[in-house]
């Protein structure tokens, strides 16, 4: 069944094509159909007609709807379908909303298609008849994987373009044109607002089958530093290679970051475990030192934190990401270390407890043991299979005992006992029993004890 937004669109072009213009399907849409990938993001551009005439089409095709009126973009209600005119931008500032923008419908196609980013987006499809405008070689581009820019002059004018160049090489697995790469080393990304940077950081976490390639264009850029500092700080830090064949912690991270890419959709948080992953190791850039004869990085996990929170605060505020990601980086490490070290059940138990997604832990885990590939391509010599297996018999048990009656403040209360400071104490008491799996009446009677004492 077609989409009820394409339906739409193809009635807004015959409506336009009747008032003597023309519709256009832009951006996105078309460079993911050439491509062959679904896009649902359907966006089209009107020429030739007035805006008033327009908006009088879009009134009589239901109610229409200001999406950015000092843009030319319109929308209709229960539609979700942007409808813009062509316009013209230029800078006036550094930042990436600083722009004056005239719309013009009779600006031109091309002229129009020239203030697009790069050459696969500036392509242009006709609604009605199919036909694709290419006045950039975007087709050639997309053909040979290449992330290249429209125009030098105009490109420069939005820094945010940098980071859709390296998240456009990451998503398609495309490699940015030699003269793009230049031209964005030459571009001051400083008053880009946090939030934007971590929009096109998430699109590249949760889009690309490689995410490290955001962060290596990045790198080549010359442009890693100034919002990923803590990361391009893993830099040339050495790793045991007993433990590490693949190279320094940058190397690592940027492995790890994949494998946690492909083990995705099992996560039950995608986009916070991923940077998680991004961070697990941020700790080695201050603690690795050569001890004996042999490199290590005791404490990494700890002393990680602060560079991890100061990371991720930079680009969002979400709370909630902040403190997911710094509970995994925190713990990252004990899964596969409870195994080596043949632990007992207890251990398990409370490293579980300790997690807030003890199953979102395992597959950091397991990515954090695979980001270990060598310069052959072979991941280290150890199969990780028995030592899943054994972390998801413990976590099965985990969650087993969790569902099994517990002690409340509700029972303590049904004891006569009466609510205060001590409170707390007793019912942590209760829950170290509750993880040992203990039965609820073993851990009513502990807790009773505490209060007792108390």
């Amino acid at each position: 069944m077609e989409d009820k937004n394409v339906i739409m669109a193809q009635r807004v072009a015959r409506a336009v094509e009747e008032a003597g213009g023309r519709t256009f399907y832009v951006g996105g849409f078309v460079r993911d159909r050439l491509l062959g990938k679904e896009n649902k993001d359907v966006d089209i551009e009107v020429h030739g007609i007035s805006v008033q005439t327009l908006e009088s089409i879009l009134d009589g095709l239901g109610e229409r709807i200001a999406m950015g009126e000092s843009f030319g973009i319109m929308g209709l209600r229960h539609f979700e379908l942007d409808i813009a005119m062509p316009r013209s931008e230029r800078a006036t500032g550094r930042g990436h909303r600083d722009f004056n923008v005239s719309v013009d419908p009779f600006l031109g196609t091309e002229q129009a298609a020239r203030r697009r980013d790069f050459t696969i987006n500036a392509l242009m499809e006709d609604v009605l008849t199919g036909e694709v405008l290419d006045f950039f070689g975007g087709r050639d581009d997309l053909f040979y994987g290449c992330i290249r820019h429209v125009d030098a002059t105009t490109f420069v004018e939005d820094p945010l373009r940098v980071l859709r160049a390296a998240q456009f090489a990451a998503r398609f697995g495309f490699e940015v044109a030699a003269e793009t790469r230049t031209l964005c080393s030459t571009m001051d990304l400083d008053a880009l607002p946090g939030e934007r940077i971590f929009g096109e950081l998430q699109k590249a976490l949760l889009k690309a089958q490689r995410p490290s390639i955001f962060f290596e264009e990045l790198r080549h850029m010359g442009q890693l530093a100034t919002w990923f500092g803590e990361v391009e700080a893993l830099v040339g830090v050495p790793q045991n290679p007993d433990h590490h064949p693949e190279g320094d912690v940058w190397i690592h991270t940027m492995q790890v970051v994949d494998r946690t890419a492909a083990l995705r959709a099992q996560a039950q948080y995608p986009l916070e475990l991923l940077v998680a992953a991004l961070c697990h190791d941020l700790g080695k850039a201050c603690t690795t030192q050569e001890v004996k004869g042999a490199i290590h990085a005791y404490g990494h996990e700890t002393e990680g934190l602060p560079l991890a929170r100061r990371l991720i605060e930079r680009l969002t505020r979400e709370r909630k990401l902040v403190s997911y990601a710094l509970n995994m980086v925190k713990l990252h490490m004990r899964p596969n270390m409870l195994v080596a070290v043949g632990a007992r059940a207890k251990s398990y138990m409370r490293t579980f407890d300790a997690s807030v997604c003890p199953e979102d832990l395992l597959l950091l885990a397991r990515a954090d043991h695979e980001g270990r590939v060598s310069a052959d391509g072979l991941i280290a010599p150890d199969d990780y299979a028995p030592i899943e297996e054994k972390l998801r018999q413990m976590l099965a048990e985990y969650h087993r005992r969790m569902a099994l009656p517990y002690a409340t403040g509700e029972d303590l209360i049904a004891m006569g006992f009466v609510p205060g400071p001590a409170f707390g104490d007793a019912l942590a008491m209760a829950h170290k029993l509750r993880l040992a799996g203990r039965s609820k009446s073993e851990q009513i009677a502990s807790a009773a004890a505490v209060l007792r004492k108390a």
